[in-house]
């Protein structure tokens, strides 16, 4: 006798769960129609028909715009919960939070320097 049977609905659980992945994959495979037709196979740009390459290489400047508005929001996401529990946390939770945005905004103006918010 397993001497763990408290643990059975667990496995179970875990089967379960492991198993629905799996199956929703199965099913789609078997389901969905598989015909490569070169209308499918062509890539889609918004009903216009597509010319040249489809591999272009985009400038970094976009990538770089982009990076710059994630370090916003992370900045954004971190300092609300701070400033919402801002008296229970004391003088340190303070100072940590100057000294946080402070590397933040070191990284926004490096980045400005290297021309990364500029779009032209």
């Amino acid at each position: 006798m397993f001497p763990y049977q408290q643990y059975d609905s667990f496995w179970i659980f875990l089967v379960v769960c492991m198993s629905i992945p799996f199956l929703a994959f199965s099913i789609s495979r078997f389901v969905a129609p598989s015909s490569q037709r070169p209308e499918k196979l062509a890539s889609y740009e918004s009903g216009i028909e597509p010319r040249g390459d489809t591999w272009t290489r985009f400038q970094i400047r976009y990538y770089m715009f982009a990076l710059v508005f994630t370090v916003s929001d992370v900045e954004t996401v971190f300092l609300y919960p701070w400033v919402t529990s801002f008296q229970e946390l004391g003088i340190f939770a303070f100072v940590e939070a100057i000294i946080f945005i402070f590397i933040l905004v070191i990284g926004l103006v490096y980045a400005w320097r290297k021309g990364a918010p500029e779009w032209s």
